[in-house]
């Protein structure tokens, strides 16, 4: 791509989001350590001068990749929501409904683990303004399940980070860890046994054998 093509084409803001774009894939194929911003321009087809003008270093570009990161990560889990039917039972259904997310979060995990890399990764740290999304729907769900009698009021404060650590943990476990190379089989009943327990201990219910 000729600069001069470049010029016209990526315009009022659009290089910014190209080199979002770059940045996200260079996550998907390397992980954090891959985003730079003059690979980013390499990607797209700047110059790193023109690349520089929208992010002032790595660190900078891994931020905006870290937000695109959790929106792919919210998105996932509201599609796998959208799949819960209601049950009839509001107790039933909430307790499906943080199943769904947990298999949700471990699934894009395993699906995209440069950007769940990169989301998670110390460098390029995010606002502490407002909690992600993700963080937040799993925290409506455990509402859901006061309301419904399921999860007791007393286990309610912080019962979603308890949740998120569980499948997040297991979802390290299979990127980076000693689940990375078992069988599928084993894979798949370690995440059922996992979203047992959690369950388990936040309700006293079981939702597997």
């Amino acid at each position: 791509m000729s600069e001069s093509t470049t010029r016209s084409t990526y315009h009022h803001g659009d290089l910014r989001n190209a080199l979002l774009d770059a940045g996200a894939r260079l996550a998907e194929r390397g992980g954090p350590d891959a985003v730079g911003v003059r690979a980013a321009a390499r990607e797209v087809g700047v110059s790193p001068t023109a690349a520089y003008r929208h992010f002032e270093n790595a660190d900078d570009l891994l931020v905006g990749v870290k937000e695109r990161a959790f929106r792919v990560l919210s998105d996932a889990m509201h599609a796998r929501l959208d799949t819960v039917a209601d049950t009839g039972d509001p107790g039933e259904t909430a307790t499906r409904r943080l199943e769904a997310l947990g298999r949700a979060y471990v699934d894009i995990a395993l699906a995209e683990p440069g950007m769940f890399r990169a989301a998670f990764c110390e460098k390029g740290v995010l606002s502490a303004d407002e909690p992600p999304e993700a963080l937040v729907m799993v925290g409506q769900v455990m509402d859901e399940l006061v309301a419904a009698g399921r999860l007791p009021p007393q286990r309610r404060p912080l019962a979603e980070i308890a949740a998120w650590a569980a499948v997040h943990g297991v979802a390290r476990l299979a990127l980076d860890g000693p689940l990375a190379n078992v069988a599928p089989e084993l894979f798949a009943a370690s995440v059922d046994r996992v979203i047992d327990m959690t369950v388990r201990g936040l309700t006293g219910e079981g939702t597997t054998a």
